[in-house]
């Protein structure tokens, strides 16, 4: 077998049994789903009752935010390092990895925000606990994301990838419309604002044990190269994916529109505070909501309007920034909470069609063996843009509807640079053809 090619793992081998999105076995797909989803809910969950937290130990908004930034950087540096070893232990350890550092650090968050709000420390000491509690999810609960990416795409033939990804980004989208919705029901009297993340921690903790016992491995294992071939030294000292100009377009879209977005998030809670004009914790039921609505818009885009319009990577590229730089608009000029509602699910819409548009046509670019690599590098641009939302939230202090017009500028630029970029024009998983009259949506 040549160096870096794919063997079977024969020892997995089963009777046909029905097929989910993505070729694999219904129960196989359905746990890889819940590893994101249970993510997606902790994460978005937290998100979602921050400002409360936040305001109630008496930290500034931009700390708040900044709450995430260590651990985004964390993650970005050490996603392509998870994703080398999910290619050399396999994909289910690496999952088991990522769900152990989420259960922690959820569980630390927890501590941390209780002895907060009982003004056990000042709010610099809780913020620096904060920070480290989140630091463990971003050095180890990464490890998750490149594994549960290379695993499917592994069991798709390209012809599909874009419906079997857009199902698995489906899991993020559900996790943020159940973890906002859901964090409020978690603020226990005895926990109170903490309560949230150690159900979330819990949470994980199960997940991992339906990990450890009911999935299987990968069919599909990398062949290591031989040490010392051209292959070997490739995958020790070439360049980074991420200069890799097969994916660098992709990841310069994806950083951008994952900017816009997880500033939006973040802004989104202090916006409707103020909007309503009410105490952080009277205002979480609308938060949540607005963020429920936001995910819902999501699934649409991922389970409803790609699967019904068959739509392609170079049509999601470009679709979804003109949608959401729409979005961005309309929260800008909204005159009040609804309009504000209305516009971030409309965001979301865009957003829900422009992240699969960049992940499916990242793996893609790709050979087979490549695409724990590759999930790598868009793991790590999905992480380190959290970094930049300190600076929104700052910006929403001075003049509130700025955050959002930068993003309707930068999706306007997105949406130039997917129609004028020759790796973006050609992501499309589908035999060249002449365009016929159903093209015109390109």
């Amino acid at each position: 077998m040549r160096p870096g090619s794919y063997q079977r793992d024969m020892s997995s081998d089963s009777p046909p049994v029905a097929s989910g999105p993505s070729g694999l076995p219904r129960s196989t797909f359905s746990i890889i789903f819940a590893v994101s989803m249970v993510t997606a809910m902790g994460n978005t969950g937290m998100i979602s009752v921050l400002p409360a937290i936040g305001r109630s130990i008496g930290m500034p908004d931009p700390m708040v935010a900044a709450v995430f930034s260590l651990s985004a950087l964390l993650w970005a540096f050490s996603s392509p390092f998870w994703a080398r070893m999910s290619d050399r232990y396999g994909r289910k350890p690496l999952m088991m990895v990522g769900l152990a550092g989420f259960m922690v650090s959820m569980a630390f968050c927890a501590v941390v925000v209780a002895a907060g709000l009982r003004h056990l420390a000042a709010p610099v000491v809780i913020f620096v606990l904060f920070l480290l509690a989140r630091a463990l999810f971003g050095l180890f609960g990464a490890a998750s994301n490149p594994a549960t990416q290379a695993y499917v795409a592994e069991h798709t033939p390209e012809a599909k990838r874009t419906q079997s990804m857009s199902g698995l980004a489906g899991a993020f989208s559900l996790g943020t419309v159940i973890g906002p919705f859901i964090a409020p029901l978690f603020v226990l009297p005895f926990l109170g604002l903490a309560g949230p993340m150690a159900c979330f921690s819990i949470m994980a903790g199960i997940m991992l044990l339906v990990v450890w016992r009911r999935l299987p491995e990968s069919q599909y294992r990398p062949e290591p190269p031989p040490p010392g071939s051209k292959a070997d030294q490739e995958a020790h000292s070439g360049p980074p994916m991420w200069r890799d100009p097969r994916l660098t377009p992709f990841l310069i879209y994806g950083f951008i529109v994952a900017v816009s977005q997880t500033a939006q998030g973040q802004t989104l809670g202090f916006l409707i505070i103020d909007k309503l004009a009410m105490s952080p914790t009277a205002a979480q039921g609308f938060i949540a909501i607005a963020m429920m609505f936001g995910a819902m818009a999501g699934l649409l885009a991922q389970w409803g309007l790609i699967p019904r319009f068959e739509m392609t990577p170079r049509q999601l590229l470009r679709w979804g920034v003109a949608v959401a730089a729409i979005g961005n608009v309309i929260v800008a000029a909204a005159p009040d909470y609804w309009g504000v509602v209305a516009g971030y699910a409309i965001s979301s819409l865009g957003f829900g069609l422009a992240r699969p548009g960049f992940t499916v046509g990242a793996s893609l670019a790709v050979r087979l063996e490549e695409q724990a690599r590759a999930a790598g590098a868009i793991a790590a641009v999905n992480g380190i843009n959290v970094v930049l939302a300190p600076a929104f939230v700052l910006l929403y202090e001075h003049v509130r509807p700025a955050p959002f017009i930068l993003n309707a500028v930068l999706m306007v630029a997105m949406l130039v640079y997917a129609y004028r970029n020759p790796q973006l024009k050609a992501a499309n998983p589908r035999p060249a053809r002449v365009e016929g009259p159903d093209e015109a949506l390109v």
